[in-house]
């Protein structure tokens, strides 16, 4: 069974996930008139029912988003649903082991197509708790991209925007003609979105939700998960959710507590203790980020055990 981000939880937000959806592993659904999914069968906690890889295009050359994990079974559901057509790009949202790893596979399977993403984190070994959605150490795109770029095809246009917060190299990539997003993992329709330092970062995670709320998409096709088609409310519940979190940890910290370790037993009380680890992460995340706005101070460099204070 799945379970969704521990973050979602305990901010009495009204927030109406998108839980249920037909699919089947290996088959090919169209979700729009330029747009088909393929979907992976690698189901868990921050996947959800598994990897959405999106096939892009309504001619005989289409674009693939997401390739996905490293699954022979995927890569076969792939080229068949491609089938007699021509890929010319691989899009990758970002290098997470869930989103990258299928990409020098399918490039070369399709003769070589070049495969376009954000330039890869530093590897600076200083991930604080080992998710299930770690880098893929090895990828490395043939094209690197960093958000205003448009991409053409074959009855299609994207345009490529920056939205670092999950991952420091996240992309979304918009889709011209159906004004519509794919978001990766920034905006999901089943979960509220893991932040998790040193490469997640809540400052830059709320002011791309924001650029993204801005935008006026008409749909979301977020990696994870089915569509989002009342855009609006749904995003306005997000940025309202992480808001409540927020003023929760400014709670705690008004009520005496000074480390992340008292926090999160009482900011989660109601999620399983497995998933505090991920949750402890979260509330960092927002301690960073009120400490980047002058709102907090800490004995410490960051970290999960150091200790926290309002600024009065």
């Amino acid at each position: 069974m799945c379970v969704s981000n521990p973050d979602r939880l305990s901010t009495g937000q009204t927030m109406q996930f998108i839980k249920s959806f037909d699919f089947s592993y290996g088959r090919n659904d169209r979700v729009s008139a330029r747009v088909e999914r393929v979907i992976a069968n690698n189901p868990g906690p921050f996947t959800f029912t598994g990897t959405g890889t999106y096939i892009v295009g309504a001619g005989g050359a289409v674009a693939v988003i997401d390739p996905g994990p490293a699954d022979e079974a995927h890569l076969s559901a792939l080229l068949a649903a491609i089938g007699h057509r021509t890929v010319s790009h691989i899009l990758v949202t970002h290098t997470h082991s869930d989103h990258a790893p299928l990409s020098k596979a399918l490039a070369a399977a399709c003769g070589g197509v070049p495969i376009y993403a954000a330039q890869p984190p530093m590897r600076d070994g200083l991930e604080a708790v080992r998710l299930d959605e770690h880098d893929d150490e090895d990828f490395q795109p043939d094209v690197i991209i960093s958000g205003g770029e448009v991409i053409e095809g074959d009855g299609w246009t994207i345009e490529v925007m920056a939205t670092p917060g999950h991952a420091s190299n996240h992309l979304a990539f918009v889709l011209r003609e159906e004004n519509g997003l794919f978001s990766g993992d920034h905006i999901m329709g089943w979960s509220t979105t893991i932040v998790a330092p040193p490469n997640g970062d809540m400052s830059d995670y709320m002011a791309s939700l924001e650029a993204v709320m801005a935008r006026g998409f008409d749909v979301i096709w977020p990696t994870h998960g089915a569509p989002i088609t009342d855009v609006e409310p749904f995003l306005k519940g997000y940025h309202a959710h992480r808001t409540g979190r927020e003023a929760q940890v400014l709670e705690r910290l008004e009520a005496g507590d000074t480390t992340i370790a008292q926090m999160v037993p009482v900011l989660y009380a109601v999620v399983s203790q497995t998933l505090w680890p991920a949750a402890s992460l979260s509330v960092l995340s927002h301690l960073i980020k009120l400490a980047q706005d002058g709102r907090v101070t800490t004995d410490d460099e960051y970290s999960l055990s150091g200790h926290w204070h309002l600024i009065s």
